[in-house]
């Protein structure tokens, strides 16, 4: 394999360019005090940076405090949250990576225990608990008390949030954004038709249903620089029978092309508990693929992607634009530098390392 590796050709979207193909995913840290980031943010990620990955994302961040998949997940709307994630991002550019962040808001499967506790629901403001939101009243599990129907005012409530979260991850030197709408979260939830069973504009036919997420990508887009590449992780599939599909998400794709939307990362599942989920290396890669070819859009790939040559094969056969890995970023926080070796490339060492391994 030469220096011509697909894995480590730039990429350039909008005024951006990457360095290289390979991303590091989105990864809850459940590490965050009301919110804030600290060091550990910022050795987890920056260590990813000096990794040679060339864009890191800083994990789902809530637009707002109900928005929360727990109690200590990070958050952006306030400024103090904003402060401590600029020291984040400063550290990735200095690493000649791109920093980039993407919003969330958890919907109905908010209010829950750390995986570390166990995850369970906290069901009461005594637990530390809060309400959850959704687009209808139901739970994600039996037995949870049933989250709130958002109204209408509720819903453009939600996305003023997001709207705010962009300006403050712009001033805080991101220069990627994300708006998570999969694994069963809020815009994921409006979606699905298992989750969204409303009769109003928001609900019923697929256009209804799409409406939040493009509401929302239409305002996030008008809210940042015309230069800075704006992506949407999608959940590609249920996994259930009259669920949320591939076709679907074309569909959903191609609405989201012309608002300004640069890339769709491929995700699935998660929308409920009890999902079959075929999982086995490169599971969803195909999803990027037919989304890649039937929407004409970018797309990332994620999914069980761990060896150099898999993920090579994924870019070089024109499957996706980049490569998203995750738990393999946990195991190997280097892996980049070890994927160019592998393949040829030329490896980016910081250069507080680079005379000695070099020698």
């Amino acid at each position: 394999m030469t220096d011509q590796s697909h894995l480590f050709r730039p990429l350039t979207l909008r005024g951006l360019t990457l360095k290289n193909r390979i991303v590091v995913s989105p990864m809850c840290q459940y590490s965050a005090v009301d919110g804030v980031a600290d060091d550990w943010h910022l050795v987890h990620l920056g260590s990813r940076a000096a990794g040679g990955a060339g864009l890191v994302f800083v994990e789902a961040t809530a637009v707002t405090p109900e928005g929360r998949i727990s109690p200590l997940d990070m958050g952006l709307w306030n400024d103090r949250q904003g402060e401590a994630l600029a020291r984040v991002a400063r550290f990735i550019e200095r690493m000649n990576a791109a920093p980039a962040i993407q919003l969330a808001h958890a919907g109905r499967k908010g209010s829950c225990l750390p995986p570390v506790q166990g995850g369970g629901r906290l069901k009461t403001e005594a637990e530390g608990g809060w309400t959850v939101v959704a687009p209808s009243a139901i739970p994600f599990r039996e037995g949870d008390p049933p989250p709130h129907a958002l109204d209408e005012r509720e819903i453009a409530f939600v996305q003023e949030a997001f709207v705010d979260a962009a300006r403050r991850a712009v001033t805080a030197g991101f220069r990627i954004i994300e708006i998570h709408a999969a694994h069963g979260y809020l815009l994921h939830e409006f979606l699905s038709p298992l989750s969204n069973q409303r009769t109003d504009g928001y609900g019923g036919a697929l256009e209804n249903r799409m409406r939040m997420l493009l509401e929302t990508a239409r305002r996030v887009r008008a809210a940042i620089p015309d230069s800075m590449p704006l992506f949407v992780r999608i959940s590609a599939t249920d996994w259930v029978e009259g669920g949320w599909d591939l076709p679907q998400s074309v569909s959903l794709a191609r609405a989201l092309r012309p608002l300004g939307i640069d890339l769709i990362d491929c995700s699935s599942g998660a929308l409920v508990p009890y999902a079959r989920i075929p999982a086995a290396p490169g599971f969803q890669v195909p999803f990027a693929e037919a989304i890649r070819r039937e929407a004409g859009i970018a797309t990332g790939a994620v999914g069980l992607i761990t060896e150099p040559s898999q993920a090579e094969e994924i870019l070089a056969a024109g499957r996706a634009d980049l490569v998203f890995l995750a738990r393999e970023m946990l195991r190997q926080p280097y892996w980049a530098l070890g994927a160019a070796q592998t393949l040829g490339a030329p490896q980016d060492w910081p250069q507080q390392y680079g005379y000695a391994v070099r020698r």
